[in-house]
């Protein structure tokens, strides 16, 4: 439809007045002007038309050029009100998209004005503060910050200041009425970021002019929790949630401090759980962290107001107890996490056993810094280990010499590998059918300098811990499989020979490709090989250790367990492990009789016959101890009754000699024990 900016009519027209046209626009909203020109000049038809809308009333008998100039005044009028229309439109487009852009912010939009009351609050900021925008408008901002933060947020929320002068990522704590979980006050915490500006009537920038704030916020909430997680991990055990190493040096450091400004006394406790390795073996390593938990749980209902438990690490915990009034009053705590630890732990079913060994370090006598203290406790914790498990001690000087020694021997066997100053000696391994010695076993000798020759079991706890073992562990395999195939080259073809294989050199990755190297470079047959494990592996990684032995077996290696009936393994694990013979413990044929038909001897014996295992006595030292072994059915013994462990030159001699056939000869024998082994 065509578009007309000026209407010209009559009062007076066919079928219709001027009257009904003016009428007609207005009711139809007709954006035109009229001007009516009309013979009437009386005041009241001007009037009646201007009344309905008329743009301009025109006499006719004034001619036409008063009509032309209202009419181009009616042009103008209509050009200058489009103009209007459309910036009004453009005014109102651009205020819609603003609201909208304020509102649809991630970010709290608002304004205060001079008194601090909102006058302007977006959506973001009503819906994060779990209020509507008409309950905040008029509200003053003390209203919704927490108590403790209501000094900085004066700084905050009245800032003048514009430009690079204003307050920019100040952190303020905002209290929202939407959750109630982590609330402090009648709301949930709401952690914010603010950059606000001073809002002036024009650039003057003084009071007379100040209208109030206008502020942009951030939600930070989700970062702070994040950071709080953060640095939690990084000074907290993420297990049993204690403090780590790291805070229980730094909270250390700090009690050290006013102790010696106070002259006062703390102590350190280093504490290493007892069995633990046990049930985290057998039972898996997530009933060993619930057990872990759970023990962190008793150790916090043993401490007083101010102390400090720590998980180090693996099952160790340490404890701060600043303030104490003498080394009595550590004792008694000492005591307590002793009978807590040691009541039974009800997990899943499983009543577990554990006790603690506690080494106690006392300021300023055992240590004046953080680390003497951790270092000396730690001493005294392992004092309690080696001697026995469970108990506490204080550190004294003597420990450290124990340590220091220890840390000697150490060095000086590190030294001893490079300086050749290791031997290997033999004991023969005797059958009692006929006193033919058909094995020997290696036994590793240390020749030290100064202290003259070093049984192992001088120096191979230290090997075990300091991780020797596996280096000498290979040494005696090597130097022995060279000395076998010698032996057997000089006739002795049908000789066996034993070595010790450790926890740490079973547990190495490629420990059966290794020891098959040695094997093959000795130049020996594997049959020809037996290796001897202690009874505590047989509780260890068992699904790890029972692959590797099958694989030795496979090819001819025998397996033995040393000093059986001394562990703690359950039969389960016997007959899971492929073995081939058990040693029994020497103390047990301490004091036997020939006639004895009761105690470990028998008992064993009688089950290795059940499980179609060999078995030989050690430590056979008199006739007695001999007889008693044949009567219950042993198939060798070992000891020094046949012979001392010898040098290697001396065993060609040895086994040129024929056996201990006159040491044998006379012996009574089991009947069935041949059936009973078929």
């Amino acid at each position: 439809t065509r578009k007309h900016h000026v209407v010209v009519l009559d009062l007076t027209m066919p079928e219709v007045s001027g009257y009904d046209v003016l009428r007609y626009l207005h009711a139809e909203g007709v954006d035109a002007k009229a001007i009516v020109v009309s013979g009437d000049a009386t005041f009241d038809a001007a009037k009646k038309a201007l009344r309905l809308g008329a743009f301009d009333f025109i006499n006719k008998g004034r001619g036409s050029d008063e009509l032309l100039s209202a009419v181009g005044r009616a042009v103008e009028r209509r050009h200058a009100e489009h103009i209007r229309q459309v910036l009004q439109a453009r005014l109102e487009h651009s205020d819609a998209l603003l609201r909208f852009v304020v509102h649809s912010s991630p970010d709290l939009v608002y304004v205060l004005d001079r008194d601090g009351r909102f006058t302007f609050v977006n959506d973001r900021f009503s819906a994060l503060l779990g209020q509507e925008a008409a309950a905040l408008i008029g509200t003053h901002y003390h209203d919704i910050v927490v108590a403790p933060d209501r000094a900085a947020a004066e700084h905050v929320f009245e800032e003048r200041r514009t430009g690079v002068r204003a307050v920019r990522h100040a952190g303020l704590r905002l209290i929202s009425k939407k959750k109630r979980d982590d609330a402090s006050g009648d709301g949930s915490v709401v952690h914010v970021e603010i950059n606000a500006t001073g809002v002036y009537t024009d650039d003057r920038r003084n009071a007379e002019h100040y209208l109030g704030t206008l502020g942009v916020a951030r939600d930070v909430s989700d970062q702070r929790r994040a950071q709080e997680i953060i640095k939690f991990q990084a000074y907290h055990d993420l297990l049993t949630q204690l403090p780590n190493r790291a805070l229980f040096k730094d909270r250390l450091s700090v009690a050290i401090a006013q102790a010696r400004r106070n002259r006062t006394l703390l102590a350190v406790m280093f504490l290493d759980l007892d069995r633990f390795k046990i049930v985290n073996d057998t039972l898996g390593h997530a009933m060993g962290d619930r057990l872990l938990k759970s023990v962190a749980n008793r150790l916090t209902g043993c401490l007083r107001r101010g102390d400090t438990l720590s998980r180090f690490g693996g099952d160790e915990f340490t404890l701060l107890l600043p303030e104490i009034r003498a080394a009595d009053d550590v004792a008694n705590i000492a005591r307590k996490i002793l009978d807590e630890v040691g009541a039974p732990f009800l997990i899943d079913g499983h009543e577990l056993y554990v006790g603690a060994s506690i080494g106690i370090a006392v300021y300023p006598e055992a240590g004046e810094s953080a680390q003497a203290l951790l270092q000396n406790a730690d001493i005294a914790m392992y004092q309690i280990k080696t001697q026995r498990q469970g108990g506490f001690a204080f550190f004294n000087e003597a420990m450290h010499h124990h340590i220091s020694t220890r840390q000697s021997i150490e060095q000086e066997l590190r030294a001893a590998l490079e300086a050749d100053e290791l031997d290997l000696m033999y004991q023969p391994c005797v059958r009692l059918a006929d006193g033919h010695n058909d094995s020997l076993e290696a036994l590793l000798r240390w020749r030290h300098p100064r202290r003259g020759l070093l049984l192992p079991a001088e120096f191979l706890p230290v090997a075990e811990e300091s991780g020797l073992i596996v280096r000498l562990d290979e040494w005696v395999q090597q130097r022995a499989f060279a000395a076998l195939a010698g032996w057997r080259k000089e006739g002795h073809e049908a000789l066996r020979l034993s070595v010790n294989v450790s926890a740490q050199q079973l547990a190495q990755a490629r420990f059966v490709e290794r020891f098959f190297e040695m094997i093959s470079a000795g130049g020996i047959d594997p049959a020809a090989v037996i290796i001897e494990l202690t009874e505590t592996l047989m509780s260890r990684d068992v699904d790890g250790v029972v692959p590797k032995l099958t694989a030795l077996r496979e090819r001819g290696v025998s397996v033995t367990i040393d000093d059986f009936g001394t562990g703690l393994s359950s039969l389960s694990y016997l007959q899971r492990f492929p073995v081939d013979t058990l040693k029994i413990d020497p103390s047990f044929m301490q004091g036997v009789r020939v006639d004895d038909d009761v105690g470990m001897v028998p008992a064993i014996a009688a089950l290795a016959r059940g499980l179609k295992l060999q078995l030989v006595a050690e430590g056979v030292e008199s006739r007695a101890q001999l007889l008693h072994a044949k009567r219950h059915g042993l198939d060798r013994a070992q000891g020094y009754l046949f012979a001392k462990p010898i040098e290697a030159g001396r065993v060609s001699n040895l086994l040129s000699g024929g056996g201990f056939a006159a040491l044998v000869r006379g012996l009574p024998t089991v009947p069935g024990r041949d059936q009973l082994r078929q």
